[in-house]
């Protein structure tokens, strides 16, 4: 089966976030090496011995030569490793697999706003790094943030305090934001119910902003 061009473009766009992240985290873990064996030239040189530090050091702390990814995500960063830019591709997953992926366009379809990858109830928001979206442009913080997913938190915090929701299940956001530019959104324990709800609210926030930062 062949993906139409939307879905390829959402693959790919997926595939390389997943090549920067994956990067960023070897940079991360090379420089925490780095900071490591300077700290333990410093206690040697002041008189420690190897055993001593041993004892002061975190024994369950390993710091892995590079980051493996957990299998599946390994596993779909390899089935999207041929893929060129401008090719049609054929894959291998079934259909429930490739419609976790879903291209977020304006009302008119004209602008790709973001790409959303769900799957197992963690849903990825990736808006298009060429707008440049910011959390200090409206309505993101007073209306996506405070009145959507606050608004969905703070429901499951009530049926967890009632009992009636494990607290493994109830609703979390992260906001990946570096200077205020948002990278990403992470949503978890996400329900078929919310999701729908949720896809629709972002592309309307994301739209309003868009349109403000043009004016």
């Amino acid at each position: 089966m062949t993906l139409d061009s939307e879905k390829m473009k959402a693959l790919i766009a997926f595939k390389k976030h997943l090549e920067t992240q994956l990067e960023t985290l070897n940079v991360e873990v090379r420089e925490v090496q780095t900071l490591l064996e300077i700290v333990n030239s410093m206690l040697l040189e002041k008189g420690f011995k190897r055993g001593d530090l041993k004892e002061v050091l975190p024994k369950e702390v390993v710091l892995p030569k590079e980051v493996v990814l957990p299998k599946q995500k390994q596993q779909q960063v390899e089935s999207l490793s041929d893929m060129q830019d401008n090719s049609v591709f054929a894959v291998t997953a079934t259909d429930q697999d490739k419609d976790n992926v879903f291209p977020l366009k304006t009302m008119n379809n004209e602008e790709m706003l973001a790409l959303i990858w769900f799957d197992k109830g963690v849903m990825h928001v990736l808006p298009d790094e060429s707008k440049q979206f910011k959390t200090n442009v409206p309505p993101f913080q007073k209306f996506l943030v405070e009145k959507v997913l606050t608004k969905m938190r703070e429901k499951d915090l009530d049926l967890l305090q009632s009992k009636q929701l494990e607290a493994n299940k109830t609703f979390s956001f992260n906001i990946i934001e570096e200077d205020y530019l948002i990278r990403e959104l992470v949503i978890h324990n996400v329900d078929d119910e919310r999701l729908k709800e949720l896809k629709s609210s972002i592309r309307w926030t994301l739209e309003k902003m868009y349109e403000k930062m043009k004016n």
